[in-house]
């Protein structure tokens, strides 16, 4: 841990009042609420303990609904990595990826078996401040010399005037139609869960059932064949293999999320496909060298469903602990190459607890393939596979469920999962939510009426404060500020970050 000891802290710089926007979910003009934030630097720490909170990214723009009060409350949801199992409709989806890579099959008329969205962030949708800059400015990392400086110097030369004009500018890049919306492609595709003509739920049953048999005596009748032994240890044989080596599953237990990603493909496949986890910096060779494609890939993308075209390119760099994952702790994109081509593009954030989903995009030529669907289902596999090494890092969060919003329920397929109570920010597994969600589109999930936030500010002198240059408690400062306002401002701060986030992080006042 010696290493985060070296770490600078978080400098953030908080807007004043609640933001109004248009809704991305239910068009209301001025229908979403959120506080928001600009991060100029930002540990890995303070943002898992930010989206605990109930805070989420875009770029550097970390906000916080205003949940009682916004027209579609958003929570946050988490997946339980270790104990999914995926669905039929997920099964579907990696079976018709085997099916394109082995055989070249493109399945049609599928698309709509499950939302094409990416779980990436639902947040600041087709903004981008999302993946400004390929969101190569946001910086889960330390805050460098040179960013250090450059903020001192873009004090010095901007005064207090220029950088509300900046915030304002800001706020206002944020408020186009999916501005807190919806993060997902723009366009609709509806989940079914309605049997389809001629597959009655109440007639599908008796005939796979009857299949499932008669898979089963087929099975067992090859095993006897190939057993020379008898018929006993060919009854037998059925759930057991004959070879030496160690026994596999029985043949009843479901095959694991990465049996089925991982499945082995013909010598003569129609393609290949290869995921790279490729850290957000121009320092890595391997995301200098394939920057110029992933960003004509994004470029397509946005056209194709934002029709928002991105922004200018910073940098940033991974943070490192002697208990972490290899790869480091950051914001990477996960790149998928078909055949030696990039075809979409996963962002996350791989955190102390957990692997964030911030945003997908991919190549429209391929939405045959629910690459939304399928790499959720990569990155949950992923985030096992980090646990392996850093045992508590252990779950995958999906960014916000919005239960009044039809398109963005799928969220809740992932299971296990847990929302996040919006008082008390604890975690509530999502199906002792839902009938509450039924009734009201706000809900306290913590039954406990006593429960009380037991992260919330305490003691706001305790605050940190950097102003002018100077880094300084709350209550020294607010001797030498006498504005009301100014107060008020950094006491709601103090109440939506939370005490430990309020002691490490600077608050930039000026």
């Amino acid at each position: 841990m010696a290493s985060w000891a070296r770490l600078s802290p978080s400098i953030v710089e908080y807007f004043e009042g609640e933001d109004f926007y248009r809704c991305g979910y239910c068009k209301n003009e001025t229908g979403s609420r959120s506080n928001g934030m600009w991060a100029h630097s930002m540990t890995v720490q303070d943002y898992q303990d930010l989206i605990d909170r109930g805070w989420r990214r875009s770029g550097k723009y970390v906000y916080k609904p205003v949940m009682n009060q916004t027209c579609c409350p958003q929570y946050t949801i988490r997946c339980r990595p270790l104990q999914f199992q995926p669905s039929k409709s997920h099964k579907k989806v990696l079976k018709k990826m085997l099916k394109f890579l082995a055989k070249g099959e493109i399945s049609k008329g599928n698309c709509e078996d499950e939302p094409m969205e990416p779980t990436a962030e639902d947040a600041v949708a087709g903004d981008f401040a999302l993946i400004n800059k390929l969101d190569i400015q946001c910086d889960l990392t330390v805050l460098s010399d040179d960013l250090r400086e450059s903020l001192e110097s873009e004090e010095k030369q901007k005064g207090k005037s220029s950088k509300r004009e900046d915030a304002n500018e800001l706020i206002q890049s944020q408020d186009i139609e999916e501005k807190l919306g919806s993060g997902e492609p723009s366009r609709s595709v509806k989940v079914h869960t309605v049997p389809k003509p001629g597959k009655g739920a109440d007639l599908s049953k008796p005939p796979c059932r009857k299949a499932k048999e008669i898979r089963k005596e087929r099975k067992r009748l090859k095993l006897m064949q190939q057993n020379r032994a008898g018929e006993l240890e060919g009854l037998q044989a059925q759930c057991e293999p004959l070879s030496s080596s160690p026994p596999k599953a029985k043949c009843n237990q479901p095959k694991s999320l990465e049996d089925l990603i991982f499945e082995s493909l013909p010598e003569n496949a129609s393609h290949k496909l290869e995921v790279r986890l490729v850290p957000v910096s121009f320092e890595d060779p391997e995301f200098k060298s394939s920057f110029s494609q992933s960003f004509s890939l994004y470029v397509k993308y946005q056209m194709a469903i934002h029709q928002d075209p991105p922004d200018e390119c910073g940098k940033t760099e991974a943070e490192t602990s002697p208990n972490g994952p290899d790869c480091g702790y950051g914001s990477f994109h996960q790149q998928y190459w078909l055949d030696g081509k990039i075809i979409a593009v996963g962002v996350i954030d791989i955190l102390p607890h957990c692997v964030s989903s911030v945003y997908l995009y991919y190549d429209p030529d391929y939405s045959f393939l629910s690459l939304g669907v399928y790499s959720a289902l990569r990155e949950i596999a992923f985030t096992r596979h980090l646990h392996e090494k850093t045992s508590q890092l252990s779950y995958y969060y999906m960014g916000f469920y919005i239960h009044s919003c039809p398109k963005m329920k799928y969220k809740g397929q992932y299971r296990p999962s847990d929302l996040l109570c919006p008082e008390t920010y604890v975690w509530v597994p999502i199906e002792q939510c839902l009938p509450s969600l039924e009734n009201s589109k706000y809900c306290r999930f913590n039954q406990d009426s006593e429960a009380v936030d037991e992260g919330r500010s305490k003691e706001p002198d305790r605050l940190q404060v950097l102003y002018k240059k100077a880094i300084m408690p709350y209550g020294v400062y607010k001797k030498q500020q006498k504005d009301p306002r100014d107060e008020a401002a950094v006491l709601q701060y103090a109440a939506l970050v939370g005490q430990a986030c309020s002691e490490r992080m600077l608050l930039f006042r000026n």
